[in-house]
C-alpha cells in the first residue's frame, strides 16, 4: 500500500496471541506459594525459622515464576528429594486450593473474556504441575475459560525463565504467524525473561505479585501495568 506521500505502508498483524501467567498475574493466592514451600521443606527436614529454611525461602521468592521442580532441584540437590519435595509442595497448595484460599485478581477474567472477544486467542500459563493448575482453574470455575492452558510438562520439561511455554502456546495455536505478534504477561522477572526469549512483542508486567517494578524493567517488561485489566487497553494502543 502506498500513501500519499510515497511511502510504502504494510498494514502490521493484530496481536492476537496472550500468553498470561496464572498466580500473580490473573490469580490471587496470598503468599500460598511460600505456605506450600515450608510445609514441603519441613518433609525433608528443614525447620521453619530456621536459617536453613531462611535461605531456601529467600531463593523461592526470587525465582517466582520458575518451574517447582527446577526450585527443588537446586534446593535439594538429588532428584530423589527434589521429587519429594516437589510431591509435598503441590499437595500442600492442591489442599490450600481446595480450601477457598484462591481467588480471581479483580478484572482479570473480564479483561480475558474481552481479548476473547476482540477475536484474540488467550493462553493461560503456569510454572505448577499440570494437577496444581487444574485444581486452580477448577477452584475458580475457569475450565472452559481460554482454549488451552499449559504447565512446563506441556512444554517439554523446561518451565520459566525458558521460552518454551511461549513457543509452545504460539505453535499449538497458529493464533499469530509472526512470533512478534504475540503478548506475554506476568507478575515475576522470569515471567519477562521468558516473554523475551520468546520474541515476544509486547512483554508486560503487572504489579499484582511477587516482583517490583524495577525488577520487571530490568528483566525485559516493554511495559508495566497496575494489573492484567490494563492490558486490553495497552494492546489497543500499540495496534493503533
Amino acid at each position: 500500500m502506498t500513501s500519499p506521500t510515497g511511502n510504502t505502508d504494510t498494514p502490521r498483524d493484530p496481536c492476537n496471541l496472550v500468553v498470561l501467567d496464572m498466580a500473580g498475574t490473573t490469580v490471587a493466592d496470598g503468599g500460598l506459594v511460600e505456605q506450600a514451600f515450608s510445609a514441603a521443606a519441613q518433609r525433608l527436614g528443614v525447620r521453619t525459622g530456621s536459617d536453613e529454611h531462611a535461605r531456601q525461602l529467600a531463593y523461592v521468592r526470587a525465582t517466582m515464576g520458575e518451574s517447582k521442580i527446577s526450585v527443588f532441584r537446586h534446593l535439594f540437590g538429588d532428584e530423589e528429594r527434589a521429587q519429594c519435595a516437589n510431591t509435598a509442595f503441590e499437595e500442600a497448595y492442591g489442599g490450600l486450593v481446595d480450601g477457598g484460599r484462591v481467588a480471581p485478581l479483580p478484572g482479570a477474567r473480564e479483561a480475558v473474556e474481552r481479548l476473547a472477544a476482540e477475536g484474540r486467542t488467550v493462553v493461560l500459563t503456569t510454572g505448577f504441575a499440570r494437577t496444581t493448575q487444574d485444581a486452580i482453574l477448577a477452584a475458580l470455575g475457569w475450565q472452559d475459560l481460554v482454549p488451552l492452558t499449559l504447565c512446563p510438562a506441556d512444554a517439554g520439561g523446561r518451565g520459566r525463565p525458558f521460552p518454551d511455554m511461549v513457543l509452545a502456546a504460539f505453535l499449538r495455536t497458529g493464533a499469530v504467524a509472526d512470533v512478534r505478534r504475540t503478548v506475554v504477561a506476568g507478575d515475576t522477572s522470569y515471567d519477562m525473561l521468558s516473554g523475551v526469549r520468546s520474541g515476544a512483542g509486547i512483554v508486560a508486567g503487572v504489579l499484582t505479585g511477587a516482583h517490583d517494578k524495577e525488577q520487571l524493567a530490568r528483566h525485559g517488561a516493554t511495559h508495566v501495568l497496575g494489573s492484567v485489566a490494563e492490558l486490553p487497553d495497552l494492546i489497543a494502543r500499540a495496534e493503533a
